[in-house]
């Protein structure tokens, strides 16, 4: 089987490699000819573990391509993966320009049946409004069938997420779709994956709701954190106890400065613009995205207590600039606000973080980077973790005691620690 992937971001790239590597024949399809350039040569635009190694394999094997030739990937293909960027409008819901481009695109220049599968994080109601938007711009009529395939990709886990998926989600109501869809992952039905087969309009619920759900609980945790500081226990006890009952599981209640990313910010924002346009509040939501505003604003006063009270003319180091460990990604990510709240109230920050400086120097701009953790610690009056890098576990504190001024009232103890619940 033939497929052509439209967009070669961060969803794009994995699903084309991993289909690649399943043994299907992968065209990855960009605007962006510097990146495709990159890409052909086995170069990945993203950091992303396993990524690059699984690109060079399938292009070697002759499986994988790149091309800026959207009319020539799609006449070959005969599934059309759409996985550009919706990024959020400013009322907060989706900007849908990038995939109606991309339908448009596909309905100029298909020449035979296809299925078009959305693999970008839309609202409900996008495949119907796909079908419309392809049949209107069809040169001659031709058969074509619309399927929601949402994504459920952790960054920094992308590859195993992909591989080895808690499920597989196809929404769509064309019974010869659905098999392609279905034939297309055999190597999953092969290993039991679950596969939930529903309309297209669930399929796009699903992934918001999904997202949604996960937002919630980093929330949740977040806030009986604050309660845990108030009444004098820690967050980690609390969070493991109640992770251990199976009806809430552990995962996602790790207190810190509140969630970030590409997705969850985006979609709770998107979900809640989709409730308020059919009339259907929701009231939990909306306080998630709430609680998340105000949990990376409560980091702030955290830092200046531990200081004693005032930040002019103090060097801060933080460590962790990404908005999780494993990956580059500086989109929504806390340590922004954070550190633009650091420079507005007069201390001079130095960060690291191992993957993102790229990123981030782009973003960051009133502030110095440092080539390691150390250096970023050297004569710091306060050293601020943002992002848990498992490289940070480790730290040779001796050395950072040597590294980082602490006053003299504090000289005794060595450190002050302040974290999130504890």
């Amino acid at each position: 089987m033939h497929i052509a992937v439209i967009g070669s971001g961060y969803v794009g790239l994995v699903t084309g490699a991993c289909f690649a590597e399943f043994g299907v024949d992968v065209i990855c399809v960009d605007v962006a000819a510097d990146k495709i350039e990159r890409l052909t040569r086995g170069q990945s635009p993203i950091y992303e573990p396993g990524l690059e190694q699984l690109i060079k394999k399938n292009l070697q094997a002759g499986r994988l391509s790149f091309t800026t030739d959207v009319a020539a990937a799609i006449r070959q293909s005969l599934v059309i993966f759409i996985a550009v960027g919706t990024p959020p409008r400013a009322d907060g819901s989706a900007d849908l320009s990038f995939v109606e481009d991309a339908a448009r695109s596909v309905a100029e220049h298909m020449d035979s049946y296809k299925v078009i599968a959305t693999k970008s994080t839309v609202p409900v109601g996008t495949g119907k409004h796909l079908m419309s938007v392809i049949s209107s711009h069809q040169k001659t009529a031709i058969e074509f069938s619309v399927i929601s395939n949402p994504e459920f990709l952790r960054e920094g886990a992308a590859i195993g997420d992909f591989m080895r998926p808690d499920r597989v989600v196809i929404g769509g109501s064309d019974p010869e779709a659905i098999a392609i869809m279905r034939d297309l992952y055999r190597p999953l039905y092969l290993i039991e994956t679950p596969f939930v087969i529903t309309s297209l309009e669930g399929a796009e619920l699903i992934k918001y709701a999904a997202n949604a759900f996960l937002a919630t609980k980093i929330s949740f945790i977040n806030e009986i954190a604050n309660l845990c500081e108030r009444v004098g226990c820690d967050v980690h006890d609390v969070a493991r106890a109640i992770g251990m009952d199976r009806r809430i599981g552990g995962k996602f209640l790790h207190a810190g400065p509140g969630f970030g990313g590409s997705c969850f910010p985006k979609d709770t924002s998107a979900l809640s613009a989709i409730a308020r346009q059919y009339s259907s509040p929701t009231h939990i939501v909306d306080t998630v995205i709430e609680v998340n505003r105000l949990q990376r604003l409560s980091m702030i006063p955290k830092i200046e207590k531990l200081v004693g009270g005032d930040l002019t003319g103090l060097r801060v180091a933080v460590l962790g600039l990404a908005f999780k460990p494993e990956t580059d990604d500086m989109r929504d990510a806390p340590s922004v606000d954070i550190v633009r709240g650091l420079v507005e109230r007069g201390a001079t920050v130095v960060a690291y973080d191992p993957a993102a400086m790229v990123e981030a120097k782009g973003i960051l701009l009133d502030i110095q980077f440092a080539d390691n953790e150390y250096e970023a610690a050297n004569g710091a009056d306060a050293l601020v973790f943002v992002t848990e890098w498992n490289q940070f576990r480790a730290l040779d504190m001796h050395r950072i005691r040597q590294s980082i001024y602490t006053p003299s009232d504090m000289r005794e103890m060595g450190f002050e620690y302040v974290g999130v619940g504890r």
